[in-house]
């Protein structure tokens, strides 16, 4: 299935996907295609999950969580185990109990892929749990400042870069979620990239900008920290006045600039000042990257040719 890539690009949201399929989503009767037994109409909703986000191309933009992944000093590593029986000390198996599960000793709620609500710099706005259900999906804008960071690895984007953008494509979408491309996660996972004093970043200008002019719902970059000052002017200025953030985030390179939406995922911890996202670009279907409904088994799922087992000097299952 095709559709035209400037008709993604006037997308603001799902209300705008679903004037594309002629579909109203503020109660008023649209003629809809029938059902083929009941001759029935299909609910709008479904009618446009057909039509549009069954046969788009979706690319995972969230690195997995390992206890070697980068992470701060000042919270240091996590670690992995089985999880045991409390009666005996004893972990389940798959030969003896038919299951295993595993137990996280996770050192922050700020590891690998995020959602930095505004509680982790501010008490007085929403922690994780109290994020709106709004926050699901959105038109996704990726700003390219990785040929600037090849040349300058501590680049910090500007305003200059988000009229860049916007020359190109147009104003960027209130409400949109932008994410900054700097190909810094390339060298995931190694270590030091946590110690890195120069990494590509972002100004607060360019933030001030994005947030107070375009509206937008949040910003999201590929380092651990939103930018180089001492302080973090930049986290500071957004989780003091309620806005939030996203960081870690990966495989920008395999989306486009403009015309995808992004679902949003996270955990509930109540209070949570910290959260484990994952992000999925939803981008058209003649995209050349992602996978689209259908072209993997989903249920029942694949089956590996070898087995999930615990190994002891990586701290993890792997296969």
């Amino acid at each position: 299935m095709k559709i035209n890539r400037r008709r993604w690009l006037a997308q603001t949201g799902l209300f705008s996907l679903a004037a594309l399929a002629g579909i109203d989503l503020r109660g008023k009767d649209v003629p809809l295609p029938e059902r083929a037994a009941g001759k029935e109409e299909i609910p709008t909703l479904w009618s446009l999950y057909e039509q549009h986000l069954k046969g788009a191309k979706y690319v995972d933009l969230t690195h997995r969580i390992t206890p070697s992944i980068p992470v701060w000093h000042g919270f240091g590593p996590s670690q992995f185990f089985p999880t045991v029986n409390p009666a005996n000390g004893q972990p389940y198996t798959y030969a003896k109990d038919g299951f295993e599960a595993t137990h996280y000793n996770l050192s922050t709620d700020q590891l690998g892929t995020q959602l930095d609500p505004p509680a982790h710099w501010n008490p007085y706005f929403p922690a994780i749990d109290e994020l709106p259900p709004t926050y699901t999906i959105r038109p996704l804008v990726v700003i390219p400042i990785q040929d600037k960071v090849a040349k300058d690895p501590g680049y910090q984007m500007g305003v200059v870069d988000i009229h860049e953008w916007e020359r190109r494509h147009g104003r960027i979408p209130e409400g949109s979620v932008v994410f900054i491309r700097s190909d810094w996660s390339k060298s995931w996972p190694d270590p030091s990239l946590a110690t890195r004093k120069q990494f590509p970043g972002v100004q607060l200008a360019a933030l001030q900008f994005l947030h107070l002019q375009r509206k937008i719902l949040f910003h999201g970059h590929e380092p651990l920290d939103t930018d180089t000052t001492p302080t973090l002017v930049g986290e500071a200025w957004l989780l003091r006045n309620g806005y939030t953030q996203g960081e870690g985030i990966t495989h920008l390179d395999k989306v486009p600039e403009t015309g995808a939406l992004v679902a949003i995922g996270f955990p509930k911890f109540q209070g949570g000042t910290g959260g484990y996202a994952r992000y999925i670009a939803i981008c058209p279907p003649d995209w050349k990257y992602g996978v689209s409904v259908g072209e993997l088994p989903e249920a029942p799922m694949a089956r590996f040719s070898r087995p999930l087992h615990w190994d002891k000097k990586a701290g993890m299952r792997i296969r």
